[in-house]
């Protein structure tokens, strides 16, 4: 029996802004999620090895869009008045949906998250604009 691995047209991304999906954000090229550890190690007197702990530091990604519309603008903008505090109370979350071989289905949620500097890039005439949305967030989980 073959072994089927997921694929990226098995993967959905969506951002949403104030609990509303941004439907024009549709253009994703790549979607990066990191799960945030530090391993923290301590040797003691009268033991041979060093204890070992982990510590969850929070989530960061970056989600990588090709632009098709204005809607990537506004959303910009948006993150921009958030981060100069013009806006109040403006959240930002990710979801993405994962369609298992199997038949299974699992949601990554990822919310209240943070942008940091987004660059949008023209790299030449015959190659697509694309923007990536560097994010981090204090936590996220599969369910």
């Amino acid at each position: 029996m073959p072994s089927y691995r997921v694929r990226g047209q098995e993967v959905s991304v969506q951002v949403v802004q104030d609990g509303k999906i941004v439907a024009e954000l549709n253009d994703v090229k790549s979607f990066d999620v990191e799960f945030q550890m530090d391993i923290m190690t301590e040797g003691y007197l009268g033991e041979f090895t060093d204890r070992r702990d982990d510590m969850f530091k929070g989530i960061s990604g970056k989600i990588e869009f090709h632009i098709e519309n204005n809607a990537p603008f506004d959303f910009i903008n948006a993150v921009v008045q958030r981060s100069q505090s013009r806006v109040k109370g403006t959240q930002f979350n990710v979801q993405s949906t994962v369609n298992l071989p199997n038949g299974q289905v699992k949601r990554l949620l990822v919310n209240d998250i943070f942008f940091s500097s987004i660059p949008v890039n023209v790299s030449g005439r015959s190659d697509y604009v694309t923007y990536s949305l560097p994010y981090e967030a204090a936590e996220g989980k599969f369910l």
